[in-house]
């Protein structure tokens, strides 16, 4: 149970932001002893359910901006692929990453407030975009939404909610992804998967995930997802350092 209640927590945090929870999840399991290679697809699935429903809430109340912002899913989901195989320097590249995700929760955290204007961004810039970051996300283990959804913000190209509606979709996308390579390598291992605690987990996350994007995408101040999303990203960064705050 207790457990449960550390997803549930996740869930309704990262849903406010329109993340999936990925990173927070990968926390938790780690805590609870979890083998590393259910840890995950674990987290995979629970990413899916999250960001499932998150969609639901924030392109329903309208929050997607222009359509052009739909260029950013065009290359994001082969160039996970192409990460997830990719042998780099993983120590010290996490380590930067890990420093970009916790100066940009800072950042966020001094300026809690939407920008005034927003600034014009052609399309092949967000094609490019979202092949790079997917790439990341392919390399890191995450669905995107950490990189993404900072990137968004601080270039003004989309305010604290629109960007939330992007990146969700971003993230299911790019978990989909992840999760029909999971299918297609191990069929058996990924049934085994939906089966024990997985059948508490899912409704739990869903549940926590469907209140937390209503609230985000409907109710709580700009301030307020800001400095959630600033929370967000000092757990993904604390996770890319190394820094077990969860031990």
């Amino acid at each position: 149970m207790a457990v449960a209640f550390a997803l549930a927590i996740i869930a309704f945090l990262y849903a406010s932001v329109g993340h999936g929870g990925a990173t927070g999840y990968i926390a938790i399991f780690a805590l609870a002893n979890y083998s590393a290679t259910l840890i995950k697809p674990l987290a995979l699935i629970l990413n899916i359910a999250v960001a499932s429903v998150g969609c639901w809430n924030f392109l329903r109340a309208g929050h997607f901006p222009e359509p052009k912002f739909a260029a950013l899913y065009g290359l994001s989901i082969p160039a996970a692929f192409i990460g997830g195989s990719l042998n780099l320097p993983g120590l010290w590249f996490e380590k930067i990453v890990g420093v970009i995700l916790l100066l940009s929760g800072l950042c966020l955290v001094e300026k809690p407030k939407d920008p005034i204007n927003l600034q014009h961004v052609q399309v092949p810039l967000l094609f490019l975009a979202g092949g790079l970051l997917g790439l990341l996300a392919g390399f890191t283990g995450t669905g995107g939404g950490i990189f993404l959804t900072p990137l968004l913000l601080f270039t003004r190209w989309c305010n604290t909610r629109g960007a939330a509606a992007v990146s969700v979709l971003f993230v299911l996308l790019n978990s989909l992804a992840g999760f029909a390579g999971l299918l297609l390598s191990k069929p058996t291992a990924a049934a085994e998967l939906l089966r024990g605690p997985m059948l508490l987990w899912l409704p739990v996350v869903f549940i926590s995930g469907a209140i937390g994007s209503r609230l985000g995408s409907s109710y709580l101040p700009v301030k307020w997802i800001r400095y959630a999303l600033a929370l967000v990203l000092a757990i993904a960064g604390c996770k890319l350092l190394g820094i077990h705050w969860y031990s």
